[in-house]
């Protein structure tokens, strides 16, 4: 039971040498992380259009 406490005892001491984000960093990053994966997925939408019409093409041969 000693080891449970000191480990909790322990990450709370480390919690505090974190350097947090702040409110409008947090925001910021959300915003990029959505704005990027909408971009992605574009992306990776694009390219699946793109070798499902080629292999239709080839099917269909």
């Amino acid at each position: 039971m000693s080891k449970i406490k000191d480990y909790f005892t322990e990450t709370k001491l480390e919690l505090k040498h974190v350097n947090w984000p702040t409110r409008v960093q947090t925001i910021y990053y959300t915003i990029i992380v959505a704005v990027l994966s909408v971009g992605l997925a574009y992306i990776l939408g694009f390219f699946d259009f793109l070798f499902s019409k080629g292999l239709e093409k080839v099917i269909s041969l």
